[in-house]
């Protein structure tokens, strides 16, 4: 199911929003993630682990990522299609290759700070907003997201928990391979990973849904359709209070279009009265495809 919003994106728009999605995961594994042994999950963890398991100056993280995600990529396109495995096709490989180039450039010895639980916090918040931007735009990083996107389509599981039932077994092995304490620092990031990829999918797909109650819906609606191109329904009602008849205007519009239409109301009639909600499943023309 794939939002209108995603498919109104040009394709220059589209690979740039990928390409600062990657970049902002690359950032947060290879300068948090990888120098503290945090191993929650993915191919990143994975990666890690093998890079401890088989040390060689050839065969670094980054070189274990290329070679895991060109499998998965395999995987991917034959159960999620052919568009789904080109996004994930550009993502994986410029991840990796970020990876590589940072490697060469800003070589890590030691992490960055004394304080692991901050470094724990970049290392979860920046690749979790990172994939969650993927997501947003039906793609993925490649690994264990192309699994939880196979899980995702088959299961009436979400995003959060399919991508923990992706990683957990990486993740508990670094118990095993770092230490009680990078193993136990791992498995909070993965906890704190899925609550926070949902939490900024949800984000993205929330819309705002107006109940406006007005004597003079006119012009309203007609602001709603001419300026900000949203459809809007209206309904008789009678006010119990003042027993007086009037019109409840409904419509269904983005973050940026409902803090408009609210100043527009305002203005224009100030004792109409607004009941403004959130949602994040919103079925029809414009929005989500049923």
């Amino acid at each position: 199911m794939k939002t209108t919003q995603a498919r109104q994106l040009s394709g220059v728009e589209r690979y740039l929003l990928l390409t600062v999605g990657i970049l902002i995961t690359a950032v947060g594994v290879y300068f948090f993630k990888f120098p503290n042994n945090f191993s929650t999950g993915g191919v990143t963890g994975l990666s890690l682990i093998l890079g401890r398991i088989f040390p060689s100056p050839v065969l670094t993280p980054s070189v274990f990522m290329l070679i895991i995600n060109v499998a998965l990529l395999v995987v991917g396109f034959l159960v999620l299609g052919r568009s789904f495995a080109f996004s994930t096709v550009y993502c994986s490989l410029l991840l990796s290759l970020s990876m590589n180039v940072m490697e060469r450039l800003w070589p890590l010895s030691a992490p960055l700070t004394d304080q692991p639980f901050l470094e724990l916090c970049f290392a979860v918040l920046l690749p979790a907003f990172g994939s969650a931007i993927l997501f947003h735009l039906d793609a993925s990083s490649g690994g264990t997201d192309i699994i939880a996107m196979i899980v995702r389509k088959y299961t009436s599981l979400n995003i959060g928990s399919a991508l923990i039932v992706a990683d957990a077994l990486i993740t508990v092995s670094a118990l095993f391979i770092f230490g009680i304490k990078a193993g136990l620092y791992s498995i909070l990031g993965l906890l704190m990973k899925s609550i926070l990829v949902d939490y900024v999918c949800d984000s993205f797909r929330t819309k705002k849904c107006f109940q406006i109650i007005t004597t003079n819906p006119q012009p309203i609606v007609d602001y709603i359709m001419g300026t900000l191109h949203r459809g809007a329904t209206l309904e008789d009602v009678y006010g119990a209070y003042r027993h007086e008849r009037k019109a409840m205007i409904i419509t269904v519009l983005t973050r940026s279009q409902a803090l408009a239409l609210r100043h527009y109301v305002h203005n224009c009639d100030p004792h109409a009265f607004m009941v403004i909600t959130a949602s994040t499943e919103i079925i029809g023309k414009g929005f989500l495809a049923s």
